[in-house]
């Protein structure tokens, strides 16, 4: 009887690890030489965030409208802070997302960046990420504008003709525009994650673990960005 739901358990979680190998194994040939132009993005699902510190300039943050699913089927509006960065540098990132499969709860960790705290060593575009919970230590500077119309804000990069409304805020929603942003520490519940740039990252790890993992707490960087 033992043996039967060894055999059971094995069985399942070869279905869930073959598309998580499978997605590694292309990835990991799109990042044969530390870049994935593609770029990348999850989203249908939450996502469990942790950095070390992330680092973004033309930084714009506004109030959306979401659709969510209930446990019960149904759907509501909910509303996320939606994060934009025109380019931006991270510290390590980790990202889980557990799923259900034939009745048992798998989490799909996904690891990007090297150990090092000095090094904000993943490089990003246009980055965006909807926000629905966060900790962690903010802080901006440049011209820093609070409390601006939504669809006004810019994640456009200097020189550049700014996309209108690029964050797709409904007017009269709260907004924020600063120079530049740096998040310490960030464990954050999110959904839609876009990298739709260039991604360059040092390594990439896709795992499949059982039950409901969550990724490491972040250490507290070292250093600043750009001081290698």
């Amino acid at each position: 009887m033992n043996g039967g739901a060894g055999r059971t358990h094995w069985r399942r979680s070869a279905l869930v690890a073959l598309p998580a190998l499978v997605a590694a194994g292309s990835l990991g040939g799109a990042l044969a030489d530390g870049a994935l132009a593609g770029g990348l993005r999850i989203q249908s699902g939450t996502v469990r965030l942790t950095t070390s510190s992330l680092y973004g300039t033309r930084y714009a943050a506004a109030v959306v409208d979401q659709t969510a699913v209930r446990a019960d089927g149904t759907t509501t509006t909910v509303h996320p802070l939606r994060m934009g960065f025109a380019q931006g540098v991270i510290n390590g990132l980790c990202l889980a997302q557990q799923q259900q499969i034939m009745g048992a709860t798998y989490t799909l960790l996904i690891t990007l960046g090297d150990s090092d705290t000095g090094t904000w060593e993943i490089v990003t575009e246009n980055t965006v990420l909807d926000l629905h919970s966060a900790t962690g230590e903010l802080d901006m500077d440049g011209l820093v504008d609070l409390n601006i119309n939504g669809p006004d804000t810019v994640i456009a990069p200097d020189g550049t003709t700014p996309v209108p409304n690029p964050l797709g805020s409904p007017e009269h929603r709260f907004g924020i525009q600063a120079g530049y942003a740096k998040f310490d520490r960030v464990t954050a519940t999110v959904h839609d994650l876009q990298l739709p740039g260039l991604l360059r990252t040092p390594g990439l790890r896709i795992t499949v673990r059982p039950g409901a993992v969550d990724c490491p707490a972040p250490a507290a960087p070292t250093g600043t960005p750009g001081s290698r």
